[in-house]
């Protein structure tokens, strides 16, 4: 699973007014094929070996629905730009998929209505945690396709080398401090965790999270919420473990590092599982620590695919994206994503592997958490301020006093 995590530069509603200058006889191409099918768009953000899955997916639903014909249209790195003229101008693509939703909500059509007609069973058989990633203002957008939690990779050679016992569910934040340190040793260059100098600030939330605070409160207010003193608690014990040396903060997430050998620790998503391996690296997993009075929790990089508001064949379009979220696809793309079906982990027996199984424990542990960017409104300009705070708090040249760092966003 490959997530689109560009901010754009240009809002919807700015391109929807630009739009409303445009006469809507000039927009769009036919919506029926040469042979009478009805035509779906569909569009990607994935490219190369993903692409031609996906065709061969969308080659199996063309053969067998007899009015309908999808059209793929991968665009790549040019995912959000595109997506966003398109909708402008009244012209998106029928169906695409769809990660920012508090984005893009208003160009989507509502599902809930749709869902319904397929039963409880239907709604039921997806994890309940993925629902709230993939809706806005109560309303659900797209139907969930992929996703990945937040675990601590460990490097077991490192691990066996130091004589140290491998990280076990239920370990705490004072566990991993001890652990780093122990895996620690200067003379082979070696550090027991890495994290991020400059992390994501819609990753970083799951932290606060687990000590019981988060970025804002229902109502969108960071005042006494980012700055509050168990949000504080978090960014103090990162700074600690990086001023004392049992873990160094990475331009990445530290898998580089962990690939060099160096690290012993880090917290990544599903998207290290297959790189380290092909490194070499002998790893194991385990669910994120958790507080003395908090929780293990993790946020979620969840895909969803979505039909627009502006389709003129939305019955035909939910018919494709429920055979895309069907059991049949999520067994095809089980190598490049987690599938998100229950009775897909229950065939393929993936609560059972050693690997995967943490993933589906920690999504698990995770229902009822929003994130900030779904609630606050002006998620960028926040996003941005937390980024240049994170970096004074982290960058070991200016080590900046947490509490004063975000009390400066707060306000």
């Amino acid at each position: 699973m490959k997530l689109v995590k560009s901010i754009l530069s240009l809002s919807i509603a700015a391109i929807f007014l630009l739009a409303g200058c445009s006469s809507s006889s000039d927009v769009g191409s036919s919506d029926k094929t040469a042979d009478g099918k009805i035509k779906i768009r569909f569009a990607t953000w994935d490219v190369g070996d993903d692409v031609k899955l996906q065709q061969g997916l969308i080659d199996k639903f063309n053969k067998t629905h007899k009015n309908i014909e999808v059209i793929l249209e991968a665009y790549g790195s040019d995912y959000d730009t595109k997506i966003t003229a398109g909708m402008g101008a009244k012209d998106a693509p029928d169906v695409m998929y769809m990660w920012n939703y508090p984005q893009y909500k208003d160009a989507l059509e509502p599902l809930d209505s749709y869902i319904e007609k397929e039963g409880a069973e239907y709604k039921d058989n997806f994890y309940n945690t993925l629902w709230n990633y993939n809706s806005a203002d109560g309303k659900v957008l797209g139907l969930p396709v992929g996703y990945t939690t937040h675990v601590v990779y460990y490097n077991k050679a490192l691990f066996d080398k130091a004589g140290v016992e491998y990280p076990k569910a239920g370990w705490t934040w004072e566990d991993l401090q001890d652990t780093a340190k122990k895996l620690t040793n200067k003379e082979t260059k070696v550090t027991g965790f890495a994290f991020s100098g400059k992390p994501d600030p819609y990753d970083f939330e799951m932290y606060l999270w687990g000590n019981n605070a988060s970025y804002v409160d229902k109502d969108g207010n960071l005042k006494g919420n980012l700055d509050s003193k168990k949000s504080i608690e978090v960014f103090k014990m990162f700074q600690n473990m990086a001023k004392k040396g049992t873990a160094i903060t990475t331009e990445g997430s530290g898998d580089t590092e962990m690939k060099s050998g160096k690290v012993a620790m880090f917290v990544y998503g599903a998207w290290g599982l297959k790189p380290l391996k092909e490194a070499g690296i002998d790893y194991g997993v385990v669910e994120l620590p958790k507080f003395k009075a908090g929780k293990s929790v993790s946020i979620l990089s969840s895909s969803g695919i979505s039909v627009s508001k502006d389709s003129k064949h939305k019955k035909e379009a939910f018919e494709f994206i429920k055979f895309w979220t069907s059991e049949e696809a999520n067994k095809a793309r089980i190598n490049f994503e987690l599938p998100v079906l229950k009775s897909v982990v229950k065939s393929e027996k993936l609560e059972q592997d050693e690997i995967r199984s943490v993933f589906y424990s920690m999504l698990e542990k995770s229902d009822g958490y929003t994130p900030s960017s779904f609630i606050v409104d002006d998620w960028s300009q926040v996003s941005e301020n937390l980024n240049l705070a994170f970096e004074e708090i982290f960058n070991p040249s200016t080590f900046m006093d947490p509490k004063e760092a975000l009390s400066s966003v707060a306000e």
